[in-house]
């Protein structure tokens, strides 16, 4: 009997050691997979990207989870601030038990997220937040969906190079790493195309009222350039566009992304933002596998159509899921093996993640332009995906090509 007994221990024992080596899928193959979300309902694109998770949970579940398993979402509450979006990592991984991380939205507090997950060896895929210096930090665990905030514009510039060859330039920015990253970018970019900057003008997105606001455009009010770029999240950029409207400084408006392709950035702006361009990371016109449907999915389910935010979102998770399928189990080592070998189309476009320049694990896409035509969000670079053509304002002087 004791024999016996021994033996059946000695099974046992081997049991845990393998189940150990396989990873959780052998010992709980009923039990849901976790990816943990650091999330704040504080931001103007919350409701898009939950609602976007949500949707391609639901997807990956309806087609088997991840080999059979279902994959659950576990959300922690980031604030928007450091310290916080710090104790949301932790507590999604060492209480809730996530095998990786995905979200990210705000770049001043995603760095330190970032770093807080790969102290802990947890794979974390940021979907959104743009700070340059995120895949600069030869973080293992740190991957990068969307390109970083100095290729914002990339599409923009192509466009203005070549059908609108500004003489001159205005950059107004809001003060974050997102936005002091986009600004300075476009400063080189002026730089490199003898553009002549008129004006550098970083303002606290805090301090959302329309009299700081005037004394910021003052300047520019004197000698219009022809261009005025902006980086700003929803709030301050349609106050911006709406005070320099009314200080009627006629110059061709062009956001860098950001708030100024928020599906509401309109209606806080009214006429003020009429054939004002912006950068974009995605439009619903790319012909990538499953855009089309993704937009037509979110618009009729929430009765407004998404912006990059939410495909970012969407496609971010089936990355993490693809990933998850082809790992040889959950821990942390096979989780970036598998992100390092992702080769996958997405709606918001193809994901591999390489390493150039000074960024590792960094995806790399092609960027548009939209531009407000007759109060609507129109595709106009490139010429492929174009929607419509541009539309000069009414009132504003086109550089002379002279």
């Amino acid at each position: 009997m004791t024999h016996r007994w021994n033996s059946f221990l000695s099974f046992v024992a081997i049991l845990i050691v393998v189940g150990s080596i396989l990873g959780p899928e052998l010992s709980h193959s009923s039990e849901a997979i976790v990816i943990g979300i650091p999330h704040s309902e504080a931001y103007s694109y919350a409701t898009m990207m939950k609602n976007s998770f949500n949707m391609a949970l639901e997807s990956i579940n309806k087609d088997g989870g991840i080999n059979g398993r279902p994959l659950k979402l576990v959300y922690a509450d980031d604030r928007g601030q450091p310290r916080e979006g710090e104790k949301a990592i932790r507590q999604l991984v060492n209480e809730s038990g996530a095998v990786m991380l995905v979200g990210a939205y705000q770049s001043s507090n995603a760095i330190y997220m970032a770093n807080t997950a790969n102290k802990l060896d947890r794979p974390f895929l940021i979907c959104t937040a743009a700070d340059d210096r995120v895949t600069q930090r030869k973080w293992r665990n740190v991957y990068r969906l969307n390109v970083p905030a100095s290729e914002y514009a990339n599409g923009l510039e192509d466009f203005l190079l070549k059908k609108i060859k500004p003489k001159s330039m205005a950059i107004v920015y809001e003060n974050s790493p997102f936005g002091t990253g986009g600004a300075l970018r476009m400063m080189w970019f002026c730089r490199e195309n003898s553009i002549d900057i008129i004006g550098i003008e970083p303002y606290h997105k805090e301090r959302l009222k329309a009299d700081y606001f005037q004394r910021i455009i003052a300047p520019l009010a004197e000698a219009p350039p022809d261009v005025i770029y902006m980086v700003s999240y929803l709030n301050d950029g349609a106050l911006l566009v709406n005070q320099i409207r009314e200080a009627n400084i006629n110059a061709l408006l062009a956001g860098g992304a950001g708030g100024f392709t928020h599906p509401k950035f309109i209606d806080k702006t009214g006429p003020s933002a009429e054939n004002m361009l912006t950068a974009t990371l995605w439009t619903p016109q790319l012909q990538y596998a499953g855009t089309e449907a993704y937009y037509k999915e979110y618009t009729d389910t929430y009765g407004t159509p998404p912006d990059y935010h939410g495909a970012e979102a969407f496609s971010a998770l089936l990355v993490a899921a693809d990933a998850l399928r082809r790992a040889e189990n959950f821990k942390p080592a096979s989780i970036r093996a598998a992100l390092d070998a992702a080769d996958i189309v997405t709606p918001f476009g193809p994901v591999k993640f390489t390493a150039h320049g000074k960024y590792e694990r960094q995806n790399s896409l092609p960027t548009q332009v939209l531009q407000i035509v007759n109060g609507k969000l129109e595709c106009i670079w490139p010429e492929e995906h174009a929607t419509s053509e541009f539309v000069a304002p009414p009132e504003w002087k086109a550089p002379s090509t002279e």
